[in-house]
C-alpha cells in the first residue's frame, strides 16, 4: 500500500520502453509514513535468486537501486555488480535513507556509513539533499540549500567518481537539482508547489534513469523528471496523502 519504490518504479520504467528485472530486498504491508507497517525481510532469497541468475548466465545493462532496507543488501548489491553487468553497464543509485533532515524510521548512522561506501561503486548517484548531508556529515540548512547543496556534493566528489545529482533543493520558491558532473555544477530549477507527497523522490529516480539510459544526458533526464513529477502532483488530489498519482502523468504522457 503506497505509491512508491517498486509499485512505481516498475511501471515507470516499463511505460518508458525499459525491460525491468526486479531484485526484490523486503516485503512491506505499506511504506513507512504510515503508523504502522510490517516487513518481510527478503535477503534469504536473493542469495537463491543470484544463484539461479547465475546459473542462466544473465547480464544487466543497467542497475538502479533504491530503498535497501539493511547494510547486508549493500554487499548483496556488490555481488550483483561484479557478476551480472554488462559491459558498459551503468550503476545508478537513489539512496533512500531520509528526508526534510532525518533519517527514515529504522534507518540509524551505521546503515549511513554502508551506503557511503556502496556509493564509490556508482556512475550516478541520486541522493536529495538530507541525504547528501548525512552522507558527508555536513550540516543541513534547509533555508541555505544551494551552498549547503555544493558543500556536500564536493564531499562526496572526494570519495566517489559518479556524477552526482542533488534533488529537493530550493531557492526563492523554486525546487530543483543542483547536477555535478566533470568538476561542473549546474542548476536546473522549477517552480516550487505547495503541496508534499510521499514518494515522488522513487518517481523522479525511475524517470531519471529511463530518459538517461536512451539519452545520456543528464540535463535532459532531469528535466524530464522533474516535469513527470510535477505533473503527477498536479493530478493529485491533497487529501491522498500516501503518493502521487503518476498513473495519471504515465496514460497523460501516451496519449501525446
Amino acid at each position: 500500500m503506497g505509491q512508491c519504490s517498486l509499485t512505481v518504479a516498475l511501471p515507470v520504467l516499463s511505460a518508458y520502453g525499459v525491460e525491468t528485472c526486479v531484485l526484490p530486498t523486503a516485503i512491506l504491508s505499506n511504506h513507512t509514513a504510515f503508523e504502522k507497517w510490517s516487513c518481510l525481510d527478503l535477503t534469504p532469497e536473493m542469495n537463491h535468486i543470484i544463484a539461479a541468475w547465475r546459473e542462466n548466465g544473465f547480464k544487466f545493462d543497467a542497475f538502479l537501486l533504491g530503498y535497501l532496507g539493511s547494510a547486508d543488501i549493500m554487499n548483496i548489491a556488490k555481488v550483483c555488480f561484479r557478476d551480472f553487468a554488462a559491459d558498459g553497464a551503468k550503476i545508478i543509485i537513489d539512496p533512500v535513507f531520509g528526508d526534510n533532515g532525518k533519517l527514515y524510521p529504522a534507518f540509524d548512522k551505521g546503515y549511513v556509513a554502508a551506503m557511503a561506501e556502496l556509493i564509490e561503486s556508482a556512475d550516478i548517484i541520486l541522493p536529495n539533499l538530507t541525504e547528501a548531508c548525512f552522507l558527508t556529515e555536513t550540516e543541513y540548512k534547509a533555508n541555505d540549500s544551494v551552498e549547503t547543496a555544493k558543500k556536500a556534493v564536493l564531499r562526496l566528489a572526494e570519495r566517489t567518481n559518479a556524477a552526482i545529482v542533488v534533488t529537493g533543493v530550493e531557492q526563492g520558491g523554486r525546487i530543483g537539482e543542483l547536477i555535478y558532473s566533470d568538476e561542473e555544477f549546474t542548476e536546473i530549477w522549477a517552480e516550487k508547489l505547495s503541496h508534499h507527497f510521499n514518494g515522488t523522490g522513487d518517481l523522479f529516480a525511475s524517470v531519471f534513469t529511463a530518459v538517461y539510459l536512451k539519452s545520456g544526458d543528464m540535463r535532459a533526464a532531469c528535466e524530464a523528471a522533474g516535469a513527470f513529477v510535477a505533473e503527477s502532483i498536479r493530478a493529485t488530489d491533497a487529501s491522498h496523502t500516501y503518493g502521487v498519482n503518476f498513473e495519471y502523468a504515465l496514460n497523460h504522457r501516451k496519449q501525446q
